[in-house]
């Protein structure tokens, strides 16, 4: 007899939609969210234009319930802002599921209540055990069924080449920012006139590049450089044109042309591996592709968009079944390969590509991707679907799974001893 609710870690979009599925199916449901609101990590980009229009990022389940408060859609052919869909979406649905959300709360440890990894007698039948840091204290909370969708924006990659950091790159890390900041807003007095380098190849990259050549309008002294593994910028420019993301395939066409016009300075075959503090600045030093030869560039200020990767601390007690490169669940890892796929060949997927040998713990969202960096946000709604249906015990609607995605040559991962991919 389940006696416990279906805890959803993280009130991200996918987390939103999970609860919005498992309550339309009279699931008992409770989100557990990290920061003090829903969309914690969006807030952190809430500048940056989607390339999805409204259409593809909203959930139905979600726009169900929000419709039953006389909510009001945007224009579904539109292209929101990170802090649109927050404003316009994210924040009502939150609303429709004060009862359900607890802000403030972190998850530290995931476990079985009074078994360890070791033990397998009676463990389908324990509920989990969650720890938890709330406003008021350390407190644990039992759940008959765990969906983590706490993303993995908290956890970006570091700059080093390797798949390291940097050395210097921790003793340095205050003239260093990672993702995409508001360089045009919030932070614009940090980059005006500055010498920046930005080191990254995907689509987070180009923004940032796009908005440092905007701010030389008023502030002519900034410089942006461009650092990447790869030999040339080519697969960065994406699909262009043939993007069938129009929006995706004009950032690309746009940042080939800044880099055309000089306003972006590029530098191809740049393996970061150390930073060091000089007089005139930070001295950040890449070997070539051969291994051997050395090139330095001296900044002021260091943007990684270097993408992220996913944090497995709070999972360490649970059986999980991970792909040893994409840390990715290992059945879903074949189907979202960046060495073999780009967003719109992903096939669909559901329960039992996002399931673990761990009964009723279920990984979805862009934490399901690992560190394949092409996800998006359609994908992570018929995940919690799928899932939610086989919580119910509707195992015909679970594995009926149908997605659409773009296709775009923007997104997959680089040749070897190149660069990451570009992110969609």
């Amino acid at each position: 007899m389940m006696s416990n609710p279906t805890v959803v870690i993280g009130a991200g979009p996918i987390g939103l939609a999970a609860a919005s599925h498992l309550l339309e199916r009279g699931i008992d449901t409770v989100v557990l969210e990290a920061g003090p609101s829903a969309a914690t990590s969006i807030r952190e980009w809430s500048h940056v234009q989607l390339f999805s229009n409204w259409r593809s990022v909203v959930d139905g389940a979600s726009v169900r319930r929000l419709e039953a408060t006389g909510w009001t859609s945007p224009d579904l052919s539109g292209f929101p802002t990170g802090g649109e869909l927050i404003s316009e979406y994210l924040e009502p649905l939150a609303a429709t599921l004060s009862d359900e959300i607890w802000f403030g709360h972190r998850v530290t440890a995931i476990s079985r209540d009074g078994l360890d990894k070791v033990v397998t007698r009676g463990r389908e039948s324990v509920p989990f055990l969650l720890r938890i840091d709330t406003p008021t204290g350390p407190r644990e909370l039992k759940a008959d069924r765990v969906i983590d969708a706490s993303g993995t924006w908290s956890s970006p990659n570091p700059m080093g080449s390797s798949g390291l950091p940097a050395h210097g790159e921790a003793e340095l890390s205050e003239h260093i920012a990672y993702g995409m900041p508001d360089v045009l807003g919030r932070f614009r007095s940090r980059y005006s006139n500055r010498r920046v380098l930005v080191v990254g190849a995907g689509h987070s990259a180009a923004g940032v590049l796009l908005d440092l050549a905007e701010l030389t309008a008023d502030a002519p002294e900034t410089a942006a450089t461009w650092a990447i593994r790869r030999p040339d910028a080519s697969k960065v420019y994406g699909g262009l044109a043939d993007d069938e993301l129009e929006e995706r395939g004009k950032i690309g066409a746009e940042l080939e042309a800044r880099v055309s016009a000089g306003t972006v300075q590029l530098i191809t075959g740049f393996r970061v591996s150390d930073l060091k503090d000089t007089s005139d600045g930070i001295e950040v030093t890449g070997v070539g592709p051969d291994g051997t030869s050395t090139e330095t560039v001296v900044v002021d200020e260091i943007i990684a968009a270097t993408g992220q990767r996913p944090d497995a601390r709070f999972t360490r007690e649970l059986r999980l079944d991970v792909d040893p490169w994409l840390e990715a669940p290992r059945a879903l890892a074949p189907l979202i390969d960046p060495n073999e796929h780009s967003c719109g060949t992903v096939p669909p997927h559901g329960v039992d590509e996002l399931s673990h040998p761990e009964p009723g713990f279920y990984t979805v969202g862009i934490k399901s991707y690992g560190r394949a960096p092409t996800f998006l946000l359609a994908t992570g709604y018929e995940q919690v679907r799928s899932v939610a249906a086989a919580i119910a015990g509707d195992w015909e609607s679970a594995r009926n799974v149908e997605l659409c995605l773009p296709e775009t040559g923007a997104c997959g991962v680089a040749d070897p001893l190149t660069e990451e991919s570009a992110c969609c």
